[in-house]
């Protein structure tokens, strides 16, 4: 795979030095957290800025993944980059790449996965923490983008398989609410129907506790494009409260 390098960043990376493997893989920077350690290798999380932008340089040594296409493995980064590239090509909204590449360097398999920073999103997670003090305008706003994303991303035949608070980033406008989905390394081709749409909202629905009922119609109401006191959305509150609750006696 030859590098990516995303041509509205060129400049400014340009103009600092950091437009190739080296240079991006040199840079003195702090984690911002713990790296991850295992696959026989590790995988760590840097932020820097440039002139007003933030950006994340996630940086990986023999940190690899294998499958049946990949027995021998690759970078974990390559399919989240991948991945990512998909949802843009089906214009599932997501987080933005700005720099992928990989290097072989004496039996060492190193891969770099830059990421624009959502900086003025919050994640729905933090949204929840404080969801009583929300205005029912927002709250209904939110839950409407929640669904029509769900919507966006199995219409396009993808599974998030990692559908948490967490992972979706919110922000509003003027026009109302957007929605960006980021840790897209497990997304798969969606293939079981049904089975696989709840698989995918479930965990979701089972994390946003500060949800009500009524919260849950409203999300399904906007997904299923069908009133909220419908039969066909009694019928999906109806599979995701079983496997909810199967998943929670477990």
């Amino acid at each position: 795979m030859s590098d990516f390098l995303a041509s509205g960043e060129l400049a400014v990376l340009d103009r600092h030095g950091l437009s190739d493997f080296d240079r991006l893989w040199a840079l003195q920077l702090d984690a911002v957290d713990e790296p991850n350690t295992g696959r026989g290798g590790w995988s760590s999380v840097y932020r820097l800025e440039l002139e007003g932008k933030g950006y994340y340089l996630k940086r990986q040594s023999n940190y690899l993944t294998r499958t049946l296409h990949r027995p021998l493995g690759e970078p974990t980064f390559a399919r989240e980059f991948r991945n990512i590239s998909r949802y843009q090509a089906l214009s599932i909204p997501a987080l933005q790449a700005v720099y992928y590449g990989e290097r072989r360097i004496r039996g060492e398999r190193r891969a770099i996965l830059m990421t624009r920073a959502l900086d003025d999103w919050s994640d729905l997670e933090s949204l929840l923490e404080k969801w009583p003090q929300l205005s029912a305008s927002k709250r209904q706003g939110i839950l409407q983008v929640c669904g029509r994303t769900a919507r966006k991303l199995h219409r396009a035949g993808q599974v998030h398989c990692c559908f948490y608070p967490k992972h979706i980033f919110l922000r509003e406008r003027r026009d109302g609410w957007q929605a960006r989905l980021i840790d897209l390394e497990k997304t798969r081709p969606l293939l079981f129907g049904m089975r696989d749409r709840l698989k995918d909202l479930e965990p979701l629905l089972r994390r946003a506790q500060a949800w009500s009922e009524g919260d849950v119609r409203v999300l399904l109401a906007a997904y299923l494009k069908q009133p909220a006191d419908s039969a066909l959305v009694d019928n999906w509150l109806e599979r995701l409260t079983r496997r909810r609750c199967n998943k929670e006696a477990r």
